[in-house]
């Protein structure tokens, strides 16, 4: 198109630089700050006549109609003739159409469809740095399009930002175009609340900040001219700051995902009177929001999270990314000097992320898994993704497709996994919407499914449906898609006849049978799910009371226990095993439960027992195994320690310390691990109590050792009066022999155990039992510390011999008097 019709943006001068790229090279990176014309211009520039179709692939539908409407604005046009758009469920396109803005999923589908995309001779990637899935998945498909199927194809890769260089790398060192433009100057105004505020915590803003924000606001209308532009977290916070406005003799305009696309370009358009446009995220980049010349930033953004281990995936909030900041500010510079008021302080904004986090680290990589297994990389080794998904991430989203039946062993798409990626879909819902529409109806399936799709959701999810169908236009326009979609897959109707209520549950339950969820005690809030996640409903919800819930969203704050049920649907216990039916299964159970053996089997959904019977003749090895257990899980206490099997268990210690194998380890570890033979005639906890401790400990040593504990580790020892004394074996790396001095007279050498090869720690005692010295060396007592000792002792214990050479002494367990 001729470039001389176009506005004379910044970006224009970059463009000689981009065509010579893409011919030279075949693809190109163009870095433009916002409002240069990137997503305008250069689209219209490349489309020469007589040439393929462009087209420009924008992370959100708004930013898509916006570019297409603005494009054909320039061009004096209706959208639909040269320029066109497709987002999903929206199409206004025709034989004229030269340049096509379409959402990076669609995108994705159309490539999945049609790799080659006959007809299309370039395809701009804007707004790469935002890092969405479907945009890392365009761009590593695009990739292998040019390097097998389409060596002609054009790809430009456009960002806001000075992250260029990855970009390149991944389109195989592609030149970096820089556009430089001199912006209008934008004024910051740091303005964090003059009170505390409390950090966000999953969807939850503090009130106070929105007061702050509502406040600053009204500052901004009065500092200058101009609409102001605020950017809040989500559609909720959206309502509150607007109601905080009202008197503000202005209009108050909203712009978020839940508006119609109707609803969504009206923002987009100058308005009669001055206006305050309250936006999310989707105000970013990619649109100019007309008049608009201050903006107010909250600091906040929603981003997907997943909990692999609980399988709950939800938006939370977070603080934006210094990249989104200096984005966000760019609006207010659009048109003329402006003004951003930041509602917090430069030390924190020093602090914020640098860049936003790629989706591909946290967010749930179901869809994107399907995508991968679609194109033929199902683990994603060889393409060219920015960033590598999380293996345990990677892993738990292709467990969900196996048990959809979306992809095989081999980890390759089946045609049921084309079905539901063909439905346009998260693969859950895509599932919840072909199984339920036989079952609830195609009408009822598609209108839930599309509110399980929006972020509609409320805590009663029948009465967010009820509210849907009085006068929601972007769920409706959903609803007639999905129904087209059931029309081409032609689902067997059951012709069983459900209420509302059921039907919503067991469409819920069909996307996520791991959440249909049953109460702990009848009334209680507290809930189990069948995924094994504890959850509870809030205070004062409707839900209360309900025995079966359909969980359609749930969230766990860090460090809590249990989750929040944001969002469910009533369910009865037949209804549940139906959507619950992959998840049902009998099975033997004998285990160590609850403090004892149980042997049952049990009918389960999931986690959750719904019957069970008692084994009167349970497998006796699984019996056994289960009591190790448990005293692997309570410890050896549940055994009678008797004396005797105290003092066995601590010769065997000696004897494993001082020899080592293939005397046994009886620490409380192994024990506890042990495969004791005397477990077998015991069932339950109170048998071990009765278990000859000792008795068992012997079977545990090896046919090899079995019959030398007395040799190696003696009970008791002879001393030279012919006493034989206990040994104390507590510390296995010194025993000990307590004996009276009077009775080791004569005794040259320390006795020693362990085949000679541990002296015993000798513990000498007086005649009252009261020790007067330890040794572990015999013959230097005797010569150095005896003669102090009877020199001590003799005035003591004046009738007991204290012979003044004790090696050829008698020994004896007398007094003198009673020797004589």
């Amino acid at each position: 198109m001729p470039a001389d019709a176009l506005p004379d943006l910044p970006v224009r001068t970059a463009v000689p630089d981009v065509t010579a790229a893409l011919a030279d090279r075949g693809a190109a990176v163009l870095v433009a700050p916002p409002g240069t014309g990137k997503t305008t211009v250069v689209p219209l520039t490349l489309a020469e006549p007589g040439g393929g179709r462009v087209i420009v692939a924008e992370p959100r539908r708004v930013a898509a109609r916006a570019a297409a409407r603005r494009m054909a604005a320039l061009l004096g046009e209706q959208v639909g003739a040269r320029v066109g758009y497709t987002v999903r469920g929206d199409r206004k396109v025709s034989r004229d159409t030269r340049v096509e803005v379409v959402t990076t999923g669609v995108l994705v589908r159309r490539l999945q469809r049609d790799p080659e995309l006959a007809g299309t001779a370039t395809v701009i990637l804007d707004e790469c740095h935002e890092r969405h899935l479907d945009s890392d998945l365009a761009l590593a498909f695009l990739v292998e399009v040019r390097a097998a199927l389409r060596p002609d194809l054009h790809v430009l890769a456009t960002s806001a930002t000075a992250e260029a260089q990855r970009l390149s790398e991944v389109l195989g060192d592609a030149p970096v175009v820089v556009a430089s433009a001199a912006l209008h100057p934008v004024e910051v105004h740091w303005c964090p609340p003059t009170q505390p505020v409390a950090p966000p915590h999953g969807l939850r803003v503090d009130p106070r900040l929105l007061d702050h924000v509502a406040a600053t606001t009204r500052r901004a209308l009065t500092d200058g001219d101009g609409d102001v532009l605020v950017f809040l977290p989500g559609a909720r916070e959206i309502a509150t700051v607007a109601g905080r406005l009202g008197g503000a003799g202005v209009d108050v305009v909203t712009l978020h995902g839940r508006l119609s696309g109707s609803e969504q370009d009206a923002a987009l358009r100058p308005g009669s009177a001055r206006r305050i446009v309250l936006a999310t995220a989707v105000a970013e980049s990619s649109l100019t929001v007309p008049g608009v010349r201050a903006v107010v930033d909250a600091g906040l953004s929603r981003v997907p999270r997943m909990d692999h281990n609980r399988g709950l995936g939800a938006l939370v909030t977070v603080p934006v990314s210094r990249a989104a900041a200096v984005q966000r500010a760019g609006r207010a510079g659009r048109e003329a000097p402006g003004r951003v008021y930041r509602c917090w302080s430069q030390a924190q904004h020093d602090r914020l992320p640098a860049q936003p986090e790629p989706e591909v680290a946290a967010a749930d990589l179901t869809s994107f898994a399907l995508d991968l297994a679609l194109w033929g990389h199902p683990d994603g080794s060889g393409l060219a993704l920015p960033d590598a998904p999380p293996a345990g991430a990677l892993q738990a989203a292709t467990g969900t497709l196996r048990a959809l039946g979306a992809i095989g062993a081999d980890g390759r798409v089946t045609p049921r996994g084309r079905l539901l990626a063909d439905a346009g879909l998260h693969p859950r819902l895509a599932r919840a919407l072909l199984d339920g529409a036989p079952l609830v109806g195609g009408r009822r399936a598609a209108e839930i499914v599309a509110l399980l799709d929006s972020d509609r959701l409320a805590d009663d999810l029948i009465a967010a449906w009820r509210r849907a169908r009085s006068g929601d236009s972007a769920w409706r326009t959903e609803v007639r898609r999905l129904s087209a979609v059931l029309d081409r897959a032609r689902p067997e109707p059951s012709g069983r006849p459900i209420t509302d209520d059921l039907a919503a549950g067991l469409v819920v339950g069909l996307a996520y049978p791991e959440r249909v969820a049953r109460a702990r005690r009848p009334g209680s809030p507290a809930y189990l799910m069948t995924g094994g996640t504890e959850a509870e409903l809030a205070g004062g919800s409707g839900l209360a009371g309900t025995t079966w819930l359909a969980v359609a969203d749930a969230d766990r704050a860090p460090g809590a226990r249990s989750a929040r049920i944001r969002s469910a649907a009533p369910l009865d216990e037949a209804t549940a095993r139906e959507a619950a039916a992959t998840l049902a299964a009998t099975a033997t159970e004998i285990g160590w439960i609850d403090g004892d053996v149980v042997a049952r089997r049990v009918e389960r959904l999931g986690a959750l027992p719904l019957a069970e019977r008692r084994l009167d003749d349970p497998d006796p090895a699984l019996v056994r195994a289960a009591l190790r257990e448990g005293l692997r899980r309570e410890g050896l206490g549940l055994l009678t320690w008797t004396r005797t099997a105290t003092e066995v268990r601590h010769r065997m210690a000696f004897a494993h310390a001082a020899l080592g194998d293939p005397w046994p380890d009886v620490s409380d570890d192994a024990l506890a691990a042990a495969d004791w033979p005397h477990l077998g005639s015991a069932r339950r906890r109170a048998d071990l109590a009765r278990i000859d401790v000792a008795a068992a400990l012997r079977e545990l040593l090896p046919w090899q050792v079995a019959g030398r504990l007395d040799e190696v580790a003696p009970e008791r020892l002879p001393v030279p009066t012919g006493s034989r004394i206990r040994v104390d074996y507590t510390d296995p790396a010194a025993p000990v022999l307590a004996v009276k001095l009077q009775e080791t007279f004569g005794w040259q050498d320390t006795p020693k155990l362990a085949d000679g090869r541990v002296p015993v720690v000798l513990h000498l005692l007086s005649p009252a039992g009261r020790p007067l010295a330890v040794t572990g060396d015999l013959a230097s007592f005797w010569t150095n510390v005896y003669p102090q000792v009877r020199a001590e002792m003799r005035g003591r214990y004046p009738r007991h011999p204290w012979p003044e050479d004790p090696l050829i002494a008698e020994p004896t367990k007398r007094t003198n008097r009673r020797a004589r």
